[in-house]
């Protein structure tokens, strides 16, 4: 397993815990835009969120359930699994 999260993992993370397919392709075009487009909500980012630190058993930053883009999620996420790698 890698150090960071990619687009298609994400893509992936997004159909199992908010239950929104879009793929690795289609989320690549749109990091910039709200989750809120996508159709992702808080609740749903909440669920990215644990299964992220189920998957690598650390904890995310707090700050990560509120990000607005998939790029600053992924920003988030990958610096802490760096950190804590």
């Amino acid at each position: 397993m890698s150090d960071r999260i990619t687009v298609e993992e994400l893509s992936e993370l997004m159909k199992k815990a908010a239950g929104v397919t879009v793929t690795p392709e289609e989320l690549q075009q749109r990091l910039e835009s709200g989750f809120d487009v996508i159709g992702i909500d808080s609740l749903g980012l909440l669920g990215i969120v644990g299964e992220l630190e189920n998957r690598y058993g650390t904890p995310m930053p707090p700050d990560a359930e509120k990000s607005k883009s998939p790029r600053q999620f992924l920003e988030q996420v990958n610096s802490a699994l760096l950190a804590g790698a």
